[in-house]
């Protein structure tokens, strides 16, 4: 009887979370005292439910966490996993204690896994990705799509290459199947206890790649500069803006007396830094990736390994559209504003530098408006 019940729960929940999923829901929120919230197009708002009790959170994160979860969540007040409604969708579950209540927050994972052209990832991430050696990294704050670029730079690997991919990955949350590449997929907590043991594990199974979720801390980024030195390409995340400021949180990670080394070492290893920031859309229809890319060339390497020349990575960047499919966040902004995707305001918001951006679109506008007078002017 009690099985029945709980059956009948976890149905209703299921139900529940694909009613939001259809509606196109990004994240859900449950929280003691207040109705679920729901976030559509980067707006949280609540959902039309009753206000959730202390027994409907703990029985929500019980359901979504598992009982292995469930019960080290009781242990250490916070627990990461993932959670299926076969063939419908997948979620990146995050269960915490707050107020002395269980809260939860879980984020929409697609089933099929995305392609860099889905995502609007700029088409050199396709050679980056195909890189045969060195280290990757995306950047961006919480919630700027970092795991779906990694997803989809995986994807891009096992259409291309015959490989042996690692991924390390605090939840599991897109699931890759064999195609050229044999994938495996760890998962914290449930197939080993932490990054670094993972990582250091990873290297003595004959990997070709190996996908790190972030890099947290000093040894995960120790270990991830010794993999790409020994031949591995490894891919992996920051909480970082942009590229120079991704190359300094690097090399600040280690003592003061390391940081020469080290810039010398990342100079020689770092392949390429995807930075991300997410915009409305002019049609209200989401979100829309805007991608700062710096692919370290030869110029890029000197600069890194020289403390008072990082200030002209982002100049170098800007130069190099051309040759290398470089580009900086504000040349992203123009090209998604020329081709209708952002509004002017929401462009001018993201910018790296506002006022600059402000004269280019002046200037644009002025040239534009001019070319047109001097048609008309031509026809008549």
């Amino acid at each position: 009887m009690e099985d029945t019940a709980a059956a009948q729960r976890k149905t209703k929940t299921d139900e529940f979370l694909k009613s939001l999923v259809t509606q196109g829901v990004s994240d859900v929120h449950f929280k003691v005292g207040r109705p679920p919230l729901a976030r559509m197009n980067g707006i949280l708002r609540p959902v039309n439910a009753p206000a959730l009790s202390q027994k409907d959170t703990e029985y929500l994160a019980s359901v979504l966490l598992g009982e292995n979860h469930w019960e080290r969540f009781k242990d250490l007040s916070e627990s990461d996993t993932s959670y299926s409604i076969p063939g419908f969708s997948r979620f990146r579950v995050s269960v915490f204690r707050q107020r002395g209540s269980v809260s939860l927050v879980l984020r929409v994972i697609p089933f099929n896994v995305p392609t860099l052209d889905d995502l609007m990832v700029p088409s050199v991430a396709k050679q980056i990705a195909l890189s045969p050696r060195g280290l990757i990294l995306v950047t961006g704050a919480t919630g700027t799509g970092k795991s779906s670029t990694l997803a989809g730079m995986i994807n891009h690997i096992n259409d291309h290459r015959e490989s042996h991919v690692i991924t390390i990955e605090d939840p599991i949350e897109f699931l890759h199947r064999d195609r050229k590449s044999s994938i495996n997929q760890r998962e914290i907590g449930v197939d080993t206890d932490n990054f670094n043991d993972a990582f250091r594990a990873a290297l003595r199974q004959d990997p070709d790649v190996v996908l790190v979720g972030e890099l947290r801390d000093l040894e995960t980024m120790t270990i991830a500069l010794r993999a790409a030195e020994t031949g591995h390409l490894v891919l992996s995340t920051l909480h970082t803006t942009d590229a120079k400021e991704s190359i300094g949180r690097f090399i600040d990670a280690f003592p003061p007396h390391q940081h020469r080394q080290i810039r010398i070492q990342l100079a020689a290893n770092l392949r390429a830094v995807i930075s991300q920031r997410l915009l409305k859309r002019a049609d209200g229809a989401g979100l829309v990736l805007a991608a700062e890319v710096m692919v370290v060339n030869a110029a890029i390497r000197e600069y890194m390994a020289d403390e008072g020349k990082l200030s002209e990575i982002l100049k170098n960047i800007e130069k190099g559209r051309d040759t290398y499919g470089m580009q900086t966040f504000d040349q992203a902004l123009f090209d998604l504003l020329q081709q209708g995707y952002v509004t002017a305001d929401e462009a001018v918001k993201h910018a790296t530098s506002p006022n600059d951006f402000k004269l280019k679109l002046s200037f644009h506008q002025q040239s534009a408006s001019g070319e047109g007078a001097h048609a008309g002017a031509a026809i008549s």
